[in-house]
């Protein structure tokens, strides 16, 4: 009965956690897929299907640093011992493409300092740079368009009507599939790679934030009309503060969205930013370079997020949800 109590003390449906278990929580959901890695790196009878050939012996094609099946290994082994020649000898090792937690942790600083392979490259933080400037063009000029429409979207009937139907029916349109056509129009620079940013983030904000809106408690609208309030007045002192929170929230979970649009987005025109960083690094077979850029985008949009979440909490002192990290 104590271990069911324990249990049900943590898995309480919807029950607000206390801050040391939030803390303990998190700090597991990040160390679990991390142990999971360094067992699967560091403990060959895990997997380990390949051998990391140390010594060639007298095999002509092998090389030293090559990895190669077991089996075709073990062959070789074999026969080099029944002809009576120079064995090779090798370790067990997991394939060029999963680099071990220290190689990957050391590639946080060596991404950092070691020059890009071509001339006309960029360092690492230059193209991180880049899609900064990205994610963050597109998401202003998206929002810019999207908050105001959403909220109209959620107050007027007759405005929903009128743009709702066919932002449906854009929503689902894949946003690179407007590459060639942002080209064409934009040129091959970063103008494309915004306009992929902002197609794929627009149409969702709009009705995310719509929706939002039509949540807001109609009796304080109904209030306000009554008391004979004019439209602006009527959204600008009743709805947009009504909504104000949830909108932030909404933001900040869009955000994330624009995010993952952002690989794709700079593949188009010319390649750059931090998606050129990683498609030359995977071309070098720089592989522990290509799991550091990948986590940094994770770190910089959790950092963000985190971000916004401690900010939010401040501003919005009064609304429970926002006070919830």
């Amino acid at each position: 009965m104590k271990s069911f109590s324990l249990l049900s003390g943590w898995f309480g449906v919807r029950q607000e956690l206390s801050k040391e278990r939030r803390t303990i929580i998190g700090w597991a959901s990040f160390l679990l897929p991390i142990l999971i890695w360094c067992a699967v790196s560091y403990l060959p009878f895990i997997w380990h299907p390949l051998v990391l050939v140390e010594n060639i012996g007298d095999v002509d094609y092998f090389q030293e640093g090559m990895r190669i099946e077991k089996t075709i290994f073990k062959e070789e082994f074999e026969n080099m011992q029944s002809n009576g020649k120079k064995v090779p000898q090798g370790i067990p090792a997991n394939p060029i493409y999963l680099p071990a937690p220290h190689e990957v942790a050391k590639a946080f600083y060596t991404a950092f300092t070691t020059p890009p392979a071509q001339k006309d490259g960029l360092w690492m933080h230059e193209s991180l740079w880049q899609s900064i400037k990205v994610i963050f063009w597109g998401f202003v000029i998206s929002s810019l368009f999207g908050v105001p429409l959403g909220i109209l979207c959620g107050t007027y009937s007759v405005v929903a009507r009128l743009f709702e139907p066919f932002i449906e029916f854009f929503r689902y349109l894949p946003a690179p599939a407007f590459g060639a056509l942002m080209v064409a129009v934009l040129g091959i620079y970063d103008g494309p790679k915004i306009a992929i940013i902002v197609i794929g983030t627009f149409f969702q904000q709009v009705l995310v934030i719509s929706n939002t809106t039509c949540k807001l408690d109609y009796s304080l609208i109904e209030a306000a009309m009554t008391l004979g309030t004019s439209k602006w007045k009527l959204l600008h002192h009743v709805v947009i503060p009504g909504i104000l929170p949830n909108l932030y929230l909404d933001m900040r979970i869009l955000l994330g969205w624009a995010w993952t649009y952002l690989i794709v987005a700079e593949l188009i025109g010319t390649s750059s930013g931090i998606t050129l960083f990683i498609t030359q690094q995977a071309r070098y077979q720089h592989f522990e370079n290509v799991y550091a850029a990948i986590f940094i985008i994770g770190f910089i949009g959790l950092g963000t997020d985190l971000f916004l979440a401690w900010l939010g909490r401040r501003m919005f002192r009064w609304d429970r949800p926002a006070n919830k990290v």
